[in-house]
C-alpha cells in the first residue's frame, strides 16, 4: 500500500502578494496562501487535515461524514484511491439514495467511496455514540478508523498548525473561511507573537467560536494563539450564495487570474474587502488570504 509521504504535496504551499487597489489606497498588503496548489486532488486543508489522520489510520480503512457536495468526501475518497484504502462515505439525507448522485457523489463513487445514506435526524446525532455505531454497523464500517464531519479533529488539528508556521513573519493577519473550524484552530496556534488569526464562518448560527476553542483545548490543553470570527459573510448558510457574491467572485477572478471557489473562498475574500473599506486594518497590515480549494469541475 502506498504511504501517505508519496502523495506528493507541495509545502510549503506558495505565498503570493497581489496588487488590488481596495488594499493597496488604504496602505494595506495583500497576501495569497495558495494551500489550492498542494495537490491536484487533495486540495488545501484537505490535505492537511487528512494525512494525520490517515497516519493515525494505520492501514484500516476509513469512514466519513458529508453533506451531497461535501468538499471532504471528495478529497477521502481521492486519497483511498490514491493510498488503496478502502473509504465509506455517510452522507447526509436518506432521500437521496434513490435519486441519481450529483457529480460530486459521482467522484466519489468513481474514486471507490462506498456511499451510505442516512436521514437526516440521525445524522445531526452521529456523534452521539450509540447512533455513530449504529450507522457504522449499517454501513459495514465497524472495524473502519472514523474522521469526523469535515476532517476537524486533534489530528487534523496538529496538522493544520504548519500552515501557521509556514506564515511566521510574513502576515500581520491571515484569514481562512471556516466550516468545521478545524484549520482555524490549528493556524492560530501555528503562527509567531503580533500575528492574529481571523475566521470567516461559511454556515450561520454562530456557534463555531466554542467548537474551536473545544478543539485547541482537546489538541493542545487551552485555547492557543490570537483568533477571531467575523458571522457577517455566510450568505444564509452553507452553501449559499448571493448574485452580488457570484459578481465579487467574477471580478476577483477577473482582477487576479484566480479561480474563486464559491462555497468557502469567495466568502472570505469578500470578507476581507469588506474589512479593508471599514477600515478594520491599520495602515501598514499585511494580510494574508488562504486559499483553500479550487472551485469543483464536475
Amino acid at each position: 500500500m502506498t504511504s501517505p509521504e508519496q502523495l506528493l504535496p507541495r509545502l510549503p504551499s506558495p505565498l503570493q502578494e497581489v496588487r488590488d487597489g481596495r488594499f493597496a489606497r488604504r496602505g494595506l498588503r495583500l497576501l495569497l496562501k495558495r494551500d489550492d496548489l498542494i495537490h491536484p486532488e487533495l486540495i488545501g486543508n484537505k490535505w492537511r487535515k487528512l494525512v494525520p489522520n490517515i497516519e493515525a489510520a494505520a492501514g484500516r480503512p476509513l469512514v466519513t461524514f458529508g453533506g451531497a457536495y461535501s468538499n471532504h468526501l471528495r478529497a477521502t475518497a481521492a486519497a483511498g484511491r490514491l493510498l488503496g484504502l478502502p473509504t465509506t462515505g455517510v452522507v447526509r439525507g436518506d432521500e437521496l439514495a434513490d435519486r441519481p448522485l450529483n457529480p460530486s457523489l459521482a467522484r466519489c463513487a468513481a474514486d471507490g467511496m462506498r456511499l451510505h445514506f442516512v436521514d437526516r435526524q440521525a445524522y445531526r446525532r452521529k456523534t452521539e455514540p450509540e447512533t455513530l455505531a449504529a450507522i457504522l454497523r449499517a454501513a459495514g464500517a465497524e472495524e473502519a478508523y472514523v474522521v469526523p464531519e469535515g476532517g476537524s479533529n486533534t489530528e487534523a488539528v496538529h496538522g493544520c498548525r504548519a500552515l501557521g508556521e509556514e506564515l511566521r513573519g510574513l502576515a500581520d493577519v491571515t484569514a481562512v473561511a471556516c466550516g468545521t473550524g478545524g484549520t482555524l484552530a490549528g493556524l492560530a496556534a501555528g503562527l509567531g507573537p503580533g500575528q492574529r488569526a481571523l475566521g470567516v464562518p461559511v454556515l450561520r448560527g454562530g456557534f463555531l467560536g466554542a467548537g474551536i476553542q473545544a478543539l485547541q483545548e482537546r489538541a493542545f490543553g487551552a485555547r492557543t494563539g490570537t483568533w477571531s470570527l467575523d458571522d457577517r459573510f455566510h450568505c444564509g448558510g452553507y452553501a449559499r450564495t448571493t448574485p452580488e457574491l457570484d459578481a465579487f467572485a467574477r471580478d476577483f477572478e477577473d482582477r487576479h487570474g484566480l479561480p474563486v471557489e464559491r462555497v468557502y473562498v469567495a466568502k472570505m475574500l469578500h470578507a476581507l474587502v469588506t474589512l479593508a473599506a471599514e477600515d478594520a486594518f491599520a495602515r501598514g497590515t499585511a494580510v494574508a488570504a488562504v486559499i483553500t480549494g479550487a472551485p469543483f469541475t464536475g
